[in-house]
């Protein structure tokens, strides 16, 4: 029976920690079977445009032996009007999974729906599932552990956000999120909390309150994709406080770690001393993203 992964929500903690220990066997060049995706194709689906998911899926695919294939919507005929149903019952048989990235998560489920091929979501406007498996080994790297890590989130609440809330959940972190008034996690995640009784995440609107002996501190764009066009000055000022700086470390711990998910706006949401500085795992960050997904590929589809 083929298996989606759609939401971070879909793997179990043992699931994940068998990832993320693949994953570091990969890093290490420790990999056994380095066919496990030998004579499969793998179809990357993308509405929206990609640098590191794509070419981490793209390498990572042809590192396991198999063929990746992208598809750009705007090439295809779902840029001519063909409804998602069709496109995916096609091109589930011609692919033995599909990677889809796309806006509406929405898109995403009825892609899945329909495709007899296990569909992986290489990003939504609400998860990035895909993206928080490398922000979990990193952390892991760097810290020794998962569980009881402190880690503050500072931005605009969004996919990342809202992935990184499952994966608290799921991996025992403590997360908290400073936002703006305005800009906090959206109520339907806000709901799925409440409903789960979870008192381990806490959001704030002041950022040195939010980092207060935080072990990894982690920002995103502020403007995301798609919207860049549309007079965003009143949200950047907004979240200016929400910069991180070397100010703003200080009241971090002292061997506090600095993610960011890339592309990184320098001089917005974290400066270039911050990002090119002792503690900044942005670009272990990112090449984790070719180890995480080469496990996860492996798992649902090798």
């Amino acid at each position: 029976m083929k298996r989606d992964f759609l939401t971070f929500w879909e793997l179990s903690k043992n699931e994940v920690e068998s990832i993320l220990e693949r994953a570091a066997c990969f890093k290490a060049g420790n990999t056994g079977n380095k066919s496990s995706l030998s004579g499969k194709s793998i179809g990357l689906f993308f509405e929206k445009s990609s640098t590191r998911t794509r070419v981490s899926f793209e390498v990572g695919i042809y590192q396991l032996g198999g063929q990746p294939v992208y598809i750009r919507s705007g090439d295809s005929q779902v840029g001519r009007g063909e409804s998602i149903s069709d496109t995916a019952r096609v091109l589930s048989r011609y692919f033995d999974g599909l990677i889809v990235r796309t806006y509406a998560q929405v898109r995403l489920e009825e892609f899945a729906k329909y495709s007899t091929a296990p569909v992986i979501n290489g990003l939504s406007d609400t998860h990035h599932p895909c993206q928080v498996l490398a922000d979990l080994l990193t952390i892991k790297e760097r810290k020794g552990k998962l569980q009881g890590i402190k880690l503050t989130y500072l931005g605009d609440s969004n996919n990342v956000t809202n992935s990184l809330i499952e994966a608290s959940l799921r991996m025992g972190i403590v997360l908290s999120i400073a936002s703006p008034a305005g800009f906090e996690p959206k109520p339907a995640m806000m709901k799925k909390l409440h409903d789960l009784d979870y008192q381990g995440i806490k959001i704030y609107n002041d950022p040195v309150e939010a980092v207060k002996q935080a072990d990894v501190v982690y920002t995103d764009v502020w403007i995301s994709m798609g919207d860049e066009e549309t007079g965003q000055q009143k949200k950047k000022d907004a979240l200016k406080p929400f910069q991180i700086n070397d100010a703003l470390l200080k009241h971090a711990n002292p061997d506090v770690t600095v993610l960011h998910c890339l592309p990184a706006h320098r001089g917005e949401e974290i400066t270039d001393s911050v990002i090119d500085g002792p503690m900044s795992a942005v670009f272990d960050q990112a090449e984790n993203r070719l180890h995480t997904q080469k496990a996860l590929l492996e798992m649902l589809i090798g």
